[in-house]
């Protein structure tokens, strides 16, 4: 379970990272810069439309926000692209894919 400052702690961590201010989130995000303050402070819970209007003022999804690996945040321009075109797959497709690759690994 996530404790209270977790996502507080979160957002300042990935800014930090992204040596993004709270002052350029806020204006990415359209939240004030008080909202902002408060969730750091107050470590209260955002509201899901919040934090997806975050995570988009940081350039991730909500599910890497929740992430572990940080390392796995940054992605290059060629693997955006794979993976949307990978959403767009149908499951059939998708083990396809998968298929075809790993056979491309044992060459």
């Amino acid at each position: 379970m996530l404790d209270e400052k977790y996502i507080a702690n979160r957002i300042k961590e990935l800014c930090d990272k992204r040596k993004i201010s709270m002052y350029a989130l806020s204006k990415k995000t359209g939240i004030s810069q008080s909202s902002l303050s408060n969730l750091k402070k107050r470590g209260s819970t955002p509201t899901f439309y919040t934090l997806d209007r975050i995570c988009d003022g940081l350039g991730i999804t909500l599910p890497q926000f929740f992430s572990d690996d940080i390392g796995k945040l940054e992605l290059s321009s060629e693997q955006k692209k794979v993976l949307e075109v990978w959403e767009s797959l149908t499951d059939k497709e998708k083990e396809a894919v998968e298929i075809y690759v790993r056979g491309m690994k044992l060459k």
